[in-house]
């Protein structure tokens, strides 16, 4: 191994990703009045919020496993890693896998840089 291939594998191992926080639910309006057949709006905004959670990861998915097939010059030429996509895959539903790749390629790109 040449040394510029061990400064690269270093590299990487040392490369920290970043922290997220993860969503939460958003807290429904407050009724003035409630009628007898007002439905439970904490409920509905908590259903909500997993809907649109699960859509987004899945969209997330339908996007990136394919990119997992394709060979790592490829994904350098987009601007991603392999390991970063399988990291982001692994993240918990609540955390928004798109905004934590594209947070992570920003990190890589900044310590690039220096």
């Amino acid at each position: 191994m040449t040394e510029l291939e061990i400064e690269t594998m270093s590299h990487y191992q040392d490369f920290r990703r970043p922290q997220l926080r993860p969503d939460a639910p958003a807290k429904p309006p407050e009724l003035e009045l409630y009628m007898p057949a007002t439905p439970p709006l904490a409920f509905m905004a908590t259903v909500e919020f997993w809907v649109r959670i699960f859509r987004r990861r899945h969209h997330f998915r339908r996007l990136f496993l394919p990119l997992l097939k394709e060979d790592d010059e490829m994904l350098a030429d987009i601007g991603f890693e392999r390991t970063d996509i399988q990291w982001a895959l692994n993240l918990p539903l609540k955390i928004d896998a798109l905004k934590a790749l594209e947070a992570c390629r920003r990190a890589r790109v900044c310590s690039n840089v220096k």
